[in-house]
């Protein structure tokens, strides 16, 4: 009978594509949506946690959140080194981390931090140490995976957080060198580069206690100023030219003061969470966002939209379903005298419900197989397109188990689809038919 079904549905060839195409359609819609909805709340979810507080500069709360705990957003500014230690001092707080960002490598973001933020992620070192020199760093997994980083590998930072920010503007004053490759974590930390705040602070020409030598810094900022003179021959003073430089290079850095892009708190006790973001956004020039109340507000403007679509896949797929009914409801009355034969031929009320049946459900798993085929391949081309979608760390052939209740759905309307027409073709009387066929 299933020979006979397929036989049927390659007799119209334009009609069967039509349908899968349209229920595969519908199938991608919805295991996109289940996709992106699942994996994003989960990485949300799992990046946010032990993060009571985000502390940062003042502007939008979620835009803080976004760049400093998902990383996929650009900082609101910058906030004084001393709101370090007046949380820290906090009796309140049990944990602050520092972070200082603005530059990246290969698109993969520099974070100035301390051993704190490896434990917020639960990470661990697998190959070399942490950081303990200026100018050193550890990379995440995901990061070590794709540039292919050895330890002791020296590598340049680019300003602006993505590669597009900042490629013309490599920091080639000062190389970081790998001394550590952190273990997969499945949180954001894998696609980080971690180094301590001071390295940031250095290769910015940013004076700070312990202060390191920024000769080379002033070598850099020179080297496009003397591009623009020639050789030495062309009757300019370098010798007074360069000092002229330096010094106003120097008198620039020694206005720079140490800062921080944002903090990461995480209570002690929960009189925190009543006290200190008052505090910070009434008595101070910073801001404090709460990840998990910007998450929800995300998520929840996320799933009306996710909603909406979800919605339209479903009424692509009822559609679907009416397709297969008229295609096969069609199917039985033209075909009325072939089925008539098939009885005379032997062929039991049953077996021909069970062929048209099988007709609608091989439609219906054609359709369901393409449809999720085609929403994993679109994941792939979105996480190789977008460097968003590969910040969230979406993964393109992760199933999840709700895809196969979408595709049990897409089976059971391709079967009742063709239920009525099935039932048709069982109460054909084969002698009335052949009667006046005669």
């Amino acid at each position: 009978m299933l020979t006979l079904a397929i036989a049927y549905l390659r007799d119209r060839p334009l009609t069967t594509i039509l349908n899968v195409l349209l229920l595969a359609i519908s199938v991608a819609m919805l295991v996109l949506l289940l996709q992106f909805g699942s994996q994003f709340e989960k990485r949300f979810e799992k990046d946010a946690e032990g993060v009571d507080l985000v502390v940062g500069a003042k502007g939008s709360p979620l835009q803080l959140i976004l760049s400093s705990v998902f990383h996929i957003d650009q900082p609101t500014g910058n906030i004084p080194l001393s709101s370090l230690e007046l949380l820290r001092g906090d009796p309140a707080t049990g944990r602050v981390i520092p972070l200082a960002l603005g530059d990246n490598f290969e698109g993969y973001r520099i974070v100035g931090t301390d051993e704190t933020f490896l434990d917020l992620h639960q990470a661990e070192i697998a190959q070399g140490a942490m950081f303990e020199a200026p100018m050193q760093a550890i990379m995440g997994a995901s990061v070590a995976a794709e540039t292919g980083a050895d330890l002791g590998q020296q590598f340049i930072g680019s300003h602006g957080l993505s590669a597009d920010d900042g490629a013309d503007t490599g920091h080639d004053h000062a190389p970081f060198e790998t001394v550590g490759v952190l273990a997969p974590t499945g949180t954001v930390i894998d696609r980080l580069i971690l180094t301590s705040v001071e390295s940031v602070w250095d290769v910015h020409g940013i004076a700070h206690d312990h202060d390191h030598d920024h000769g080379s810094d002033a070598d850099h900022a020179d080297h496009d100023h003397h591009g623009e003179h020639g050789h030495a021959d062309d009757g300019h003073d370098h010798a007074k030219e360069d000092a002229q430089q330096t010094a106003r290079l120097q008198s620039v850095q020694s206005e720079l003061q140490p800062e921080l892009t944002a903090l990461l708190v995480s209570y002690r006790n929960a009189s925190g969470a009543i006290r200190i973001p008052a505090m910070i956004n009434r008595q101070t020039e910073m801001q404090a966002a709460v990840p998990a109340v910007e998450t929800a507000r995300l998520l929840s403007l996320l799933g009306v939209s996710l909603e909406g679509a979800r919605i339209f896949a479903w009424l692509l797929a009822a559609i679907g379903g009416l397709a297969i009914f008229v295609a096969l409801f069609s199917m039985a009355r033209s075909r009325e005298g072939d089925l008539a034969l098939l009885r005379v031929m032997g062929a039991t009320r049953r077996q021909l419900f069970s062929t048209i049946l099988l007709e609608g459900l091989v439609t219906a798993a054609a359709g369901a197989a393409l449809g999720w085929l085609l929403a994993h391949s679109l994941l792939t081309v979105a996480r190789n397109s977008f460097a968003t979608m590969r910040d969230l760390g979406l993964s393109a052939w992760q199933p999840v188990s709700q895809e196969g209740l979408i595709i049990l759905a897409v089976l059971i309307i391709g079967m009742v689809a063709a239920i009525i027409p099935a039932l048709r073709v069982m109460r054909v009387d084969p002698a009335a038919i052949l009667s006046r066929a005669g």
